[in-house]
């Protein structure tokens, strides 16, 4: 009995120290060294040295350009710099400014008020027109600011050139003082001139706004020109060549490439005026200019409008908005001056 006792104790004990043996051979996980995480030592972005923003009474400005002129790109500000003041936070320039930015101010366009100075005044900030500027004709040498540069102001309407409308939202305005004009007998519109004063001030006050915000020869424009079916202002008696020549402003065609062209346009316009498919090829040269107007291969009231509106800036001399052969060779040299891009 003492012997069978013996038999089944040693064989629990090893049958025992087996299991145990297994469970830590089951359980056993080597150790797999750890590998120190280093911490990463973050290199300072070298930030681009800027001129400091100028702060003159609590007012900031900034007045220079870091961006690149050549995409008509601007980053200085004419005036002061207008920030959020959100409620419990702070705004900080601490990266201002960025450069991928440019002006609002991409059209120059003159008016003439067509109203004596003092009601042009009255008129253009107690109504619903405005300008941004307004020169008057009493001789003296103040040019009247009525709207911030900053701020659109109502003297465009229904407007186009190219490829952008509605121009009350990319322009400024010069208003002139002048009595427009009245119609003869025959109905031809008689139109009032310039003064020198007037004229000097204008292109004064053109010459730096488009030196400030560059805006291109392209870009100086009559109200005529943005809305030629209902505006005739400045007319024809604004001298455009005066201040081409003298002030390098504006457009003008070359009278070398106009002779060029006008030697086939009359033998062209006489044979093909009523053809609609110059028609057409007049209306597409109109458009591609910067007018807006319809194709319509018709000599229809919108497009004479339009011829009209060219020859005022362009051929002042004969403005009956028939498309002669000096019109037509103005018009095609100037397209091949100021090609659309």
């Amino acid at each position: 009995m003492r012997k069978t006792l013996y038999i089944i104790g040693l064989s629990t004990f090893v049958f025992s120290c087996t299991s145990q043996q297994n469970v830590k051979k089951n359980t056993y996980k080597p150790k797999t060294p750890v590998s120190q995480v280093k911490s990463t030592v973050k290199t300072p972005v070298a930030e681009t040295q800027k001129p400091k923003i100028t702060n003159e009474h609590g007012v900031e400005f900034f007045t220079t350009n870091l961006a690149d002129p050549a995409k008509n790109d601007n980053t200085a500000s004419y005036g002061s710099i207008v920030s959020a003041k959100p409620a419990g936070y702070k705004v900080v320039k601490t990266y201002f400014p960025a450069i991928a930015q440019n002006f609002r101010q991409r059209y120059l366009i003159l008016h003439y008020t067509a109203l004596p100075d003092d009601t042009s005044i009255k008129v253009l900030t107690q109504q619903g027109v405005s300008a941004h500027y307004l020169v008057n004709n009493t001789g003296d040498n103040e040019i009247y600011q009525l709207v911030d540069e900053n701020k659109r102001s109502y003297h465009a309407g229904v407007s186009a050139w190219r490829n952008d409308k509605n121009l009350n939202d990319t322009s400024i305005g010069i208003e002139i003082v002048n009595a427009g004009y009245t119609s003869d007998a025959t109905g031809k519109k008689i139109f009032a001139g310039f003064s020198d004063e007037q004229v000097r001030k204008v292109a004064a006050l053109a010459k730096d706004i488009v030196a400030r915000y560059q805006i291109p020869a392209t870009n100086v424009l009559a109200h005529s020109d943005i809305a030629p079916t209902r505006k005739q202002d400045p007319g024809p008696m604004f001298p455009w060549k005066k201040l081409y020549d003298q002030y390098q402003l504006g457009m003008w065609y070359d009278e070398t490439a106009k002779q060029n062209f006008l030697s086939l346009a009359q033998e062209e316009v006489p044979l093909k005026y009523n053809d609609p498919s110059f028609i057409f090829v007049v209306q597409t040269a109109l458009q591609k200019f910067g007018y807006y107007t319809d194709l319509s291969g018709k000599w229809d009231d919108a497009t004479k409008r339009t011829i009209e509106a060219f020859q005022y800036h362009f051929r002042p001399l004969n403005y009956d908005g028939i498309m002669d052969a000096e019109t037509w060779a103005t018009l095609q040299a100037l397209n091949q001056k100021y090609p659309a891009k």
